[in-house]
């Protein structure tokens, strides 16, 4: 049984999988930020497209 709760304050205090876990939410957070930003610069380039077609 002490075997089992050494093992358990063991997993508690480990932080290798913290740091992956943070890594993971930046690189998600980047990518939402990306998406984003290429949605509003397409949006924005299809209408200056569209000005410029019905203008020629």
């Amino acid at each position: 049984m002490k075997n089992l709760i050494a093992r358990a304050a063991r997993f508690v205090h480990d932080e290798d999988g913290v740091t992956a876990i943070e890594y993971g939410l930046l690189a998600g957070l980047i990518a939402l930020l990306i998406i984003g930003g290429v949605t509003a610069l397409g949006t924005n380039l299809q209408s200056i497209f569209n000005n410029l077609a019905s203008s020629v």
